[in-house]
Protein backbone atom coordinates (compact mmCIF):
# COMPACT_ATOMS: atom_id res chain seq x y z
CA UNK A 1 0.00 0.00 0.00
CA UNK A 2 2.77 2.30 1.08
CA UNK A 3 4.13 1.79 -2.19
CA UNK A 4 0.97 2.84 -4.51
CA UNK A 5 0.78 5.67 -2.65
CA UNK A 6 4.30 7.00 -3.43
CA UNK A 7 3.70 5.74 -7.23
CA UNK A 8 0.56 7.58 -7.41
CA UNK A 9 1.78 11.28 -5.46
CA UNK A 10 5.08 11.34 -7.63
CA UNK A 11 2.99 10.44 -10.69
CA UNK A 12 0.86 13.31 -9.37
CA UNK A 13 3.91 15.54 -9.07
CA UNK A 14 5.04 15.18 -12.84
CA UNK A 15 2.07 15.17 -14.77
CA UNK A 16 1.46 18.13 -12.63
CA UNK A 17 5.01 19.79 -13.46
CA UNK A 18 4.28 18.68 -17.32
CA UNK A 19 0.42 21.02 -16.99
CA UNK A 20 1.88 23.51 -15.74
CA UNK A 21 4.92 23.59 -17.86
CA UNK A 22 2.24 23.51 -21.11
CA UNK A 23 0.12 25.76 -19.61
CA UNK A 24 3.04 28.35 -18.98
CA UNK A 25 4.36 28.22 -22.79
CA UNK A 26 1.67 28.29 -23.79
CA UNK A 27 0.80 31.91 -22.32
CA UNK A 28 4.15 33.15 -22.79
CA UNK A 29 3.77 32.11 -26.96
CA UNK A 30 0.40 34.73 -26.95
CA UNK A 31 2.14 37.40 -25.53
CA UNK A 32 2.83 40.15 -27.47
CA UNK A 33 5.64 42.17 -26.39
CA UNK A 34 7.88 44.88 -27.66
CA UNK A 35 11.34 43.47 -26.84
CA UNK A 36 12.14 40.31 -28.61
CA UNK A 37 14.69 39.00 -25.81
CA UNK A 38 11.77 38.95 -23.04
CA UNK A 39 10.01 35.54 -24.75
CA UNK A 40 13.19 33.47 -24.94
CA UNK A 41 13.99 34.89 -21.70
CA UNK A 42 10.45 33.62 -19.82
CA UNK A 43 10.98 30.27 -21.64
CA UNK A 44 13.99 30.01 -20.30
CA UNK A 45 12.99 30.60 -16.93
CA UNK A 46 9.94 27.81 -17.39
CA UNK A 47 12.60 25.38 -18.21
CA UNK A 48 14.73 26.24 -15.35
CA UNK A 49 11.51 25.82 -13.22
CA UNK A 50 10.56 22.54 -14.83
CA UNK A 51 14.56 20.77 -14.67
CA UNK A 52 14.37 22.05 -10.84
CA UNK A 53 11.04 20.46 -10.42
CA UNK A 54 12.00 17.25 -12.66
CA UNK A 55 15.40 16.97 -10.35
CA UNK A 56 13.11 16.79 -7.11
CA UNK A 57 11.02 14.69 -8.26
CA UNK A 58 13.71 12.16 -9.10
CA UNK A 59 15.67 13.01 -5.88
CA UNK A 60 12.28 11.66 -4.55
CA UNK A 61 12.08 8.34 -6.35
CA UNK A 62 15.68 7.63 -6.42
CA UNK A 63 15.44 8.30 -2.60
CA UNK A 64 12.52 5.83 -2.19
CA UNK A 65 14.17 2.88 -4.51
CA UNK A 66 17.00 2.99 -1.82
CA UNK A 67 14.69 2.81 0.79
CA UNK A 68 13.14 -0.33 -0.94
CA UNK A 69 16.40 -1.89 -1.59
CA UNK A 70 17.77 -1.07 2.03
CA UNK A 71 14.70 -3.07 3.37
CA UNK A 72 15.39 -5.87 0.83
CA UNK A 73 19.11 -5.81 1.80
CA UNK A 74 17.96 -6.15 5.77
CA UNK A 75 15.53 -9.07 5.13
CA UNK A 76 18.63 -11.05 2.80
CA UNK A 77 20.63 -10.66 5.86
CA UNK A 78 23.00 -8.09 3.57
CA UNK A 79 24.28 -5.36 6.38
CA UNK A 80 26.82 -3.61 4.03
CA UNK A 81 24.65 -3.23 1.41
CA UNK A 82 21.98 -1.95 3.63
CA UNK A 83 23.46 0.58 5.27
CA UNK A 84 25.30 1.74 1.65
CA UNK A 85 21.51 2.37 0.51
CA UNK A 86 20.31 3.94 3.81
CA UNK A 87 22.94 6.49 3.76
CA UNK A 88 22.24 6.89 0.19
CA UNK A 89 18.46 7.88 1.04
CA UNK A 90 19.23 9.95 3.91
CA UNK A 91 21.62 12.35 2.01
CA UNK A 92 18.96 12.53 -0.57
CA UNK A 93 16.53 13.33 1.82
CA UNK A 94 17.24 14.61 5.12
CA UNK A 95 14.45 15.15 6.07
CA UNK A 96 12.18 12.48 5.91
CA UNK A 97 12.42 10.35 9.70
CA UNK A 98 11.63 7.18 7.45
CA UNK A 99 14.94 6.70 5.94
CA UNK A 100 16.41 7.57 9.42
CA UNK A 101 14.94 5.00 10.85
CA UNK A 102 16.01 2.21 8.19
CA UNK A 103 19.64 3.99 8.87
CA UNK A 104 19.23 3.18 12.65
CA UNK A 105 17.57 -0.30 12.06
CA UNK A 106 20.62 -1.41 10.02
CA UNK A 107 23.16 -0.02 12.55
CA UNK A 108 21.87 -1.66 15.34
CA UNK A 109 21.78 -5.09 13.20
CA UNK A 110 25.60 -4.07 12.45
CA UNK A 111 26.42 -3.27 16.06
CA UNK A 112 26.96 0.21 15.30
CA UNK A 113 25.31 1.41 18.43
CA UNK A 114 27.13 4.56 19.32
CA UNK A 115 26.74 6.26 15.71
CA UNK A 116 22.91 5.05 15.64
CA UNK A 117 22.24 6.72 19.25
CA UNK A 118 24.33 9.89 17.30
CA UNK A 119 21.48 9.95 15.22
CA UNK A 120 18.86 10.23 18.03
CA UNK A 121 18.75 13.97 18.08
CA UNK A 122 18.21 14.30 13.91
CA UNK A 123 14.89 11.58 14.41
CA UNK A 124 13.96 13.76 17.50
CA UNK A 125 13.82 16.93 15.52
CA UNK A 126 11.76 15.47 12.78
CA UNK A 127 9.63 14.18 15.03
CA UNK A 128 8.05 17.08 16.27
CA UNK A 129 10.50 16.37 19.53
CA UNK A 130 8.11 13.22 20.24
CA UNK A 131 9.89 10.22 19.29
CA UNK A 132 7.47 7.29 18.82
CA UNK A 133 7.44 4.66 21.31
CA UNK A 134 8.95 2.10 19.02
CA UNK A 135 12.21 4.77 18.10
CA UNK A 136 12.15 5.06 21.76
CA UNK A 137 12.62 1.32 22.73
CA UNK A 138 15.05 1.00 19.71
CA UNK A 139 17.48 3.35 21.30
CA UNK A 140 17.19 1.99 24.60
CA UNK A 141 18.27 -1.67 22.88
CA UNK A 142 21.78 0.60 21.93
CA UNK A 143 21.77 1.77 25.66
CA UNK A 144 21.78 -1.57 27.41
CA UNK A 145 24.15 -3.46 25.08
CA UNK A 146 26.32 -0.25 25.39
CA UNK A 147 25.97 -1.17 29.48
CA UNK A 148 24.23 2.11 30.24
CA UNK A 149 21.46 0.37 32.33
CA UNK A 150 20.14 3.58 34.30
CA UNK A 151 19.11 5.30 31.32
CA UNK A 152 17.53 2.11 30.51
CA UNK A 153 15.55 2.15 33.39
CA UNK A 154 14.52 5.69 33.21
CA UNK A 155 13.31 5.26 29.42
CA UNK A 156 11.63 1.67 29.98
CA UNK A 157 9.44 2.98 33.09
CA UNK A 158 8.53 6.20 30.79
CA UNK A 159 7.75 3.67 27.46
CA UNK A 160 5.69 1.68 30.29
CA UNK A 161 3.66 4.33 31.54
CA UNK A 162 2.43 5.76 28.50
CA UNK A 163 1.49 2.42 27.19
CA UNK A 164 1.29 -0.16 29.61
CA UNK A 165 0.22 -3.04 26.97
CA UNK A 166 3.60 -2.35 25.09
CA UNK A 167 5.59 -6.13 26.44
CA UNK A 168 9.10 -4.93 25.02
CA UNK A 169 10.16 -2.38 27.29
CA UNK A 170 9.13 -4.61 30.46
CA UNK A 171 11.34 -7.47 29.35
CA UNK A 172 14.18 -4.76 28.55
CA UNK A 173 13.80 -3.14 31.64
CA UNK A 174 13.80 -6.35 33.80
CA UNK A 175 17.45 -7.47 31.59
CA UNK A 176 18.53 -3.95 32.36
CA UNK A 177 18.04 -4.76 36.57
CA UNK A 178 19.49 -8.13 36.47
CA UNK A 179 22.62 -6.77 34.94
CA UNK A 180 22.68 -4.59 37.65
CA UNK A 181 21.71 -7.04 40.05
CA UNK A 182 19.00 -5.72 40.99
CA UNK A 183 17.10 -9.39 41.10
CA UNK A 184 13.81 -8.30 42.85
CA UNK A 185 13.48 -5.17 40.80
CA UNK A 186 13.77 -8.18 37.56
CA UNK A 187 11.50 -9.96 38.39
CA UNK A 188 8.65 -7.58 39.12
CA UNK A 189 9.43 -6.29 35.64
CA UNK A 190 9.26 -10.06 34.11
CA UNK A 191 6.04 -10.70 36.10
CA UNK A 192 4.09 -7.33 35.07
CA UNK A 193 4.80 -8.91 31.39
CA UNK A 194 3.78 -11.98 32.00
CA UNK A 195 0.33 -10.89 33.89
CA UNK A 196 -0.31 -9.43 30.39
CA UNK A 197 1.20 -12.04 27.96
CA UNK A 198 1.76 -15.45 29.88
CA UNK A 199 3.43 -16.85 26.82
CA UNK A 200 5.77 -13.95 26.19
CA UNK A 201 9.30 -16.50 25.77
CA UNK A 202 11.68 -13.41 26.69
CA UNK A 203 9.64 -12.69 29.84
CA UNK A 204 9.63 -16.46 31.42
CA UNK A 205 13.07 -17.21 30.80
CA UNK A 206 14.11 -13.70 32.53
CA UNK A 207 12.17 -14.28 35.40
CA UNK A 208 13.76 -17.80 35.65
CA UNK A 209 17.66 -16.22 35.33
CA UNK A 210 16.49 -13.30 37.92
CA UNK A 211 15.09 -15.58 40.30
CA UNK A 212 18.23 -18.67 40.00
CA UNK A 213 20.66 -15.66 40.09
CA UNK A 214 19.34 -14.10 42.95
CA UNK A 215 19.61 -17.66 45.07
CA UNK A 216 16.29 -19.13 44.23
CA UNK A 217 16.67 -21.99 42.24
CA UNK A 218 13.16 -23.81 43.33
CA UNK A 219 11.27 -20.53 41.92
CA UNK A 220 13.27 -20.57 38.83
CA UNK A 221 12.57 -24.31 38.23
CA UNK A 222 8.88 -23.12 38.84
CA UNK A 223 8.61 -20.85 36.62
CA UNK A 224 9.94 -23.17 33.72
CA UNK A 225 7.61 -25.27 35.02
CA UNK A 226 4.47 -23.46 34.64
CA UNK A 227 4.94 -23.18 30.78
CA UNK A 228 3.10 -26.35 30.45
CA UNK A 229 -0.18 -24.61 30.88
CA UNK A 230 0.65 -22.31 28.00
CA UNK A 231 0.75 -23.01 24.28
CA UNK A 232 4.44 -22.87 23.75
CA UNK A 233 5.66 -24.37 20.20
CA UNK A 234 7.53 -27.52 20.59
CA UNK A 235 10.96 -25.87 19.77
CA UNK A 236 10.50 -23.45 22.90
CA UNK A 237 9.52 -26.42 25.22
CA UNK A 238 12.83 -28.06 24.66
CA UNK A 239 14.79 -24.58 25.32
CA UNK A 240 12.39 -24.74 28.43
CA UNK A 241 13.78 -28.29 29.53
CA UNK A 242 17.31 -27.10 28.41
CA UNK A 243 17.23 -24.73 31.16
CA UNK A 244 15.51 -26.74 33.63
CA UNK A 245 18.37 -29.12 33.56
CA UNK A 246 20.71 -25.95 33.73
CA UNK A 247 18.98 -24.55 36.36
CA UNK A 248 18.65 -27.96 38.96
CA UNK A 249 22.32 -28.74 38.75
Amino acid sequence: MEVIRFIFWEAVKVLGLVFLGLVSTKAVASLALRKAWVKPALYALILAVAGLGAWYAGNDVAAEVYMWSCSSNLGHGDLVKAYSNAMQAVSLRPNNVSYWRALMQTKVRMEQLQSALDDEPAVLALSNGNLDEVDEYQYSLCLFFLGQYDKVVATTLRLIRQNPSYAAPYVLQGLAYTAEKKYPEAQQSFLAVLQIFPNNQAAVEGLARAFYLGGDRQRALAVLDETVKFPFPPPLRQRFEALKGLYDQ
